[in-house]
């Protein structure tokens, strides 16, 4: 009877010590997996806008008013086709159709004839 029970003991103590050794195995190979990177945003930059200009995008203003014309304006946009207009006032200095894919950036220059 006390053997049976010292073997029962024993047995148990070792099934314990290898189901934590088998989980401090399995949780280790995580240690050294590659987390999946997030993508770049999807954004559109516009540069050359005439100073006091306003950017729009598919019709609905984007961004500050520019405060100088050497400086970009990043626009974050949802992937696909869109229409970038440069409203100067009520004119409309500039307008270009343009498609950015998801994660990429599409660079605007705008070539108006307040900028040469």
């Amino acid at each position: 009877m006390i053997r049976s029970c010292l073997r029962s003991r024993a047995w148990a103590y070792r099934l314990r010590v290898f189901l934590v050794i088998t989980l401090a195995c399995l949780s280790a190979c995580s240690w050294f997996a590659r987390r999946p990177q997030l993508p770049n945003p999807t954004e559109i930059i516009v540069t050359g806008a005439p100073m006091g200009s306003l950017v729009f995008v598919d019709g609905l203003q984007a961004g500050q008013p520019t405060a100088t014309s050497d400086h970009s304006q990043i626009l974050n946009v949802a992937a696909g086709a869109h229409k970038v207009e440069i409203h100067l006032g009520d004119v409309v200095v500039y307008r270009e159709d343009t498609y950015v894919a998801f994660g990429e950036q599409r660079v605007v220059l705008v070539l108006s004839g307040l900028n040469r």
